[in-house]
């Protein structure tokens, strides 16, 4: 899926303790028109980083300290979603195969070539883009839905599976009468203006929801 965020203000997030490299890539990424920080270490990113634009971390995977495989576990457990795109100057198959299985959005050995390297963050900053923009709709969905009694979400989800207004007025032990309010209530206080709007949004809410 798309995402409509401006790109052009995504943050690359480079950090190596080699402090050449460091600066090669930056200069790298900022000579095709990236913003970027750099940092030394695992943790000093831990310090500095906040929820912000668009964007991605490029790390070195074996880093003193704390690894790069570390700090994206680490990154998961404060609920930040950032596409990593990992580096390292050792074939490593089993390091690669758990990064992936972390979530990287990419894993280059060293020595790379450029365009690699900004093939990779391009492609880990749009992915940004659709993270964040995914997150937004499901915040607004749960908002939407808040509004909702707990009766009115019983019947919401018994709609938004399928089932019509008698169905629902058996199951909930109620008048048909009465759900055919609960819905117009329901669609009135979240916008929408069909069943496949209430399943849209329930489902951004929570992809469980209907489960």
């Amino acid at each position: 899926m798309s995402t409509t965020l401006p790109l052009e203000d995504a943050l690359i997030h480079v950090v190596d303790d080699d402090a050449a490299l460091r600066r090669s890539i930056a200069f790298l990424l900022e000579s095709v028109g990236w913003r970027v920080a750099t940092y030394a270490s695992a943790e000093a990113l831990l310090d500095a980083y906040r929820r912000g634009p668009p964007g991605c971390l490029v790390v070195d995977i074996r880093m003193p300290s704390m690894s790069g495989l570390e700090l994206q576990q680490e990154l998961q457990a404060r609920g930040f979603r950032i596409p990593v795109v990992f580096i390292t100057g050792h074939a490593d198959v089993s390091l690669a195969v758990q990064a992936m299985k972390q979530g990287a959005a990419d894993f280059i050995e060293k020595p790379f070539k450029d365009q690699t390297l900004i093939d990779a963050v391009g492609h880990a900053v749009r992915k940004s883009g659709e993270l964040i923009s995914a997150a937004q709709r499901a915040e607004d969905a749960r908002r939407a839905l808040e509004a909702l009694s707990p009766r009115e979400i019983e019947v919401a989800r018994l709609l938004a599976l399928g089932h019509p207004n008698k169905r629902v007025a058996s199951k909930l032990d109620i008048s048909e009468r009465t759900v055919h309010a609960h819905r117009q209530h329901i669609m009135e206080k979240t916008g929408v203006s069909s069943a496949a709007d209430l399943v849209r949004l329930m489902l951004a809410a929570d992809p469980k929801s209907l489960d």
